[in-house]
Parts: structure tokens; C-alpha cells; sequence
């Protein structure tokens, strides 16, 4: 039994040293999908469409795996990450895939202050680089609104809703300027606390399958276009 208890107590603070570990050697985690990215190279396909992003792109796959077989979309989101570290893995995660299209969702992370405090104006410059590096090699941009959130079950101490806001206005003030689809997952998806509907996301953070059905609904309206 002592055993048990010590193996309980000591797991997060071995997990918490393996993550920070990785950190160090793959901060960007390249590793990540490597080797899936291998595979769909050596293996001639329709032009896919790649979604990157964090954990909130990542559990979209989780949640409902059907939407991305039968729509021809590749998940690129790592949970956790910051814009700075999409944009690190953009050229092996993105432009190396030769996709038609990359839809681009990332900011939530960087106002957590998960890689340390940034300004808007930072996580904004990361997502133009983005949008700006799959111009140049020819795919077509989709730019997302930063989900509505008011609290960070992780990190309470902050505050990112007006941030939230703020960082929204920049990115469709960009799309709109330089011709880019811009979906606005935020304006419907809000509450009256400026917070995630709980009818889409039970953390306040990231939706559930409910939330995940209704910003498909809202992706394939663009991609059909």
C-alpha cells in the first residue's frame, strides 16, 4: 500500500519533469507527427486540407474522426502549444504536406501564457507568418476566431476574455485587408460573460462534441465555397 501511495504522489512530479525534458530537446515538438507526415508523403493522394492549431484542434480528430476522413482533412493541432511554436513546425506540419488549404486556429495558448507572457501584437505577427508562408508556396488560407473564453482552468489568475476580443479584431481586420476567409467561431459561440457557451464546452475552454458538430458546420460552409 506505501508503494501505491508513493507511486501516486511522485507520477506528476515524474510526468511534469519527462514533459519539460522534451521541451528542451523538441520544443516545437517536431517529433510529434513525424512520422505520419512520412506516410501521406509516399502516398499519392487528392490535395488534403490541414487544420493546425492546439489542443483544440488536436481533440477535434478525438472527438469526431468521421469529419476529417470523409472531408479529406489532416489534424495538426498539439495540445498546449503557443503560436510561436506552430510556427516553428508550419514548414514540416504544413507546407511539406502540399496541402489546397490550411486553416489556422492559435492564440488561446499564447494569452494562457503557456511559453511565458507575449503581447497580442507577437501572437497576431506568428499567425501572419503563417498565413503569409502558405501564400508563398501556393495554399490557400483560412484564418479562425480564438474561441471565447473567460477563464483558464489552468492558469485562473488571468483574465484573457477582452484579450480574446482584441486578438479577434487584429486577425479579421487582416483577413479582411488582404482577402482572406476568416470564420468567426467566437461570435457564435459567445455568452454573456464573454466566456464558451456551456452548451459548446463544458472547461470553458475547449468545446465538447456539441460545439466541435456546430464549428464543422460553420468550416464546411468556407471549404465548399
Amino acid at each position: 500500500m506505501r508503494k501505491i501511495i508513493f507511486m501516486i504522489l511522485i507520477f506528476p512530479l515524474f510526468l511534469a519533469y519527462s514533459q519539460d525534458d522534451i521541451m528542451k530537446k523538441d520544443w516545437p515538438n517536431l517529433k510529434k507527427y513525424a512520422t505520419e507526415n512520412n506516410i501521406l508523403l509516399q502516398t499519392p493522394s487528392a490535395k488534403p486540407i490541414v487544420l493546425m492549431g492546439d489542443s483544440i484542434t488536436e481533440f477535434w480528430k478525438v472527438n469526431d474522426s468521421a469529419f476529417f476522413k470523409y472531408n479529406n482533412l489532416i489534424d495538426r493541432g498539439i495540445s498546449g502549444q503557443t503560436t510561436q511554436q506552430m510556427l516553428l513546425r508550419f514548414r514540416q506540419d504544413v507546407i511539406n504536406l502540399k496541402p489546397s488549404t490550411v486553416v489556422i486556429l492559435a492564440g488561446i495558448n499564447d494569452i494562457a501564457e503557456n511559453t511565458g507572457p507575449i503581447t497580442l501584437e507577437a501572437i497576431f505577427g506568428n499567425i501572419v507568418s503563417m498565413a503569409e508562408l502558405a501564400k508563398l508556396n501556393k495554399i490557400k488560407v483560412v484564418l479562425c476566431a480564438v474561441l471565447p473564453s473567460n477563464i483558464f482552468y489552468w492558469n485562473p489568475k488571468l483574465q484573457p476574455a477582452d484579450k480574446v476580443i482584441e486578438l479577434n479584431k487584429m486577425i479579421k481586420e487582416y483577413a479582411l485587408k488582404n482577402k482572406i476567409s476568416y470564420i468567426d467561431y467566437y461570435s457564435a459561440m459567445v455568452d454573456d460573460n464573454k466566456g464558451l457557451d456551456k452548451k459548446y464546452g463544458d472547461d470553458g475552454v475547449h468545446p465538447n462534441l456539441n460545439g466541435y458538430k456546430f464549428m464543422e458546420s460553420l468550416l464546411l460552409k468556407f471549404l465548399n465555397k
